[in-house]
């Protein structure tokens, strides 16, 4: 299927001063350029919003340079300037149980800022502002046109595709300080590692029976399934577009599964020098190591 090649990255090559677009392979060790495609940007948001057709656009792409992945190459978050970045709490039961709470009765959203995102492979920041920096792998929806009033039954019509995402917390400001409000505990830089690939819907036969998984320093501490999502993506995108709309390249960072620090006994939390390894099976791998501030 031609179709089975839309994994879309965005890098950078050495010495390169501008973003170039590209189709990620399979094993994450090679890419196909898209510059000089007729139609194409060279930014997926913009690819996106022009509502491509997939089958078309792989016909186009079959003579396309190859690039092999090495130190020449920077994989950016696939996408860098998302016009809206809403995620929810509390998604999973399983990490509702983990708290000892009920499932909530209605989505709990929350936003992160754009400055949050970096790559696969990008460092993220240790801040010393923060001593309880904590993990959660998410599968995150990337939103393909216009939506408002989307009935539930037409909603996965407006999703492009996946990808993951390692939404970093802080624990402190988010439980602790600024008056219970999330925004700053979510949203210091370098907080939304965000990779590898945005891999198109058409490749994705059930997105909810997805494993997604992270390791710390080589120890798996969460191993969840997309199936034990309590808002399913059609309901999400139906009560979200009657009173915000969304737009192309808007992305939905879905909740986490168990197995976040802050409620390990003992709690753990991140440092400099752990490495993250974040995992959704048929979607990619990341791996980004902490640093300090």
């Amino acid at each position: 299927m031609l179709a089975a090649r839309m994994r879309f990255v965005q890098y950078l090559r050495k010495g390169d001063l501008a973003k170039r677009l590209g189709l990620l392979a399979d094993d994450q060790k090679s890419l196909v350029e898209l510059a000089g495609v007729e139609g194409v940007p060279s930014d997926l948001k913009a690819l996106i919003a022009q509502n491509p057709n997939i089958e078309e656009l792989a016909q186009k792409v079959q003579k396309q340079p190859k690039l092999e992945l090495n130190d020449d190459v920077t994989l950016l978050p696939p996408l860098t300037d998302p016009g809206k970045i809403i995620c929810i709490g509390l998604n999973y039961q399983d990490h509702c149980d983990e708290q000892n709470k009920p499932a909530p009765k209605e989505p709990m959203f929350f936003s992160k800022f754009n400055n949050t995102l970096v790559g696969p492979t990008d460092n993220v920041i240790a801040h010393k502002a923060s001593d309880k920096i904590d993990w959660e792998v998410e599968l995150v929806c990337v939103i393909g046109k216009v939506a408002r009033h989307v009935p539930k039954d037409k909603a996965m019509d407006y999703v492009f595709g996946y990808t993951i995402a390692q939404d970093i917390s802080a624990r402190d400001w988010q439980k602790e300080r600024n008056g219970g409000q999330f925004l700053i505990g979510k949203s210091m830089d370098t907080f939304l590692p965000l990779g590898p690939a945005v891999v198109h819907k058409s490749l994705v036969k059930n997105v909810y029976d997805l494993n997604l998984k992270t390791w710390i320093n080589g120890v798996e501490k969460q191993n969840g399934n997309t199936c034990n999502l309590i808002f399913k993506l059609d309901d999400v995108i139906n009560r979200l577009t009657q009173t915000i709309t969304l737009l192309p390249g808007d992305i939905i960072v879905t909740g986490t599964p168990k197995g976040v620090g802050m409620h390990r006994s003992p709690p753990e939390f991140l440092k400099p020098g752990d490495v993250i390894k974040t995992e959704i099976v048929g979607l990619g791998t990341m791996t980004n190591k902490v640093v300090a501030s």
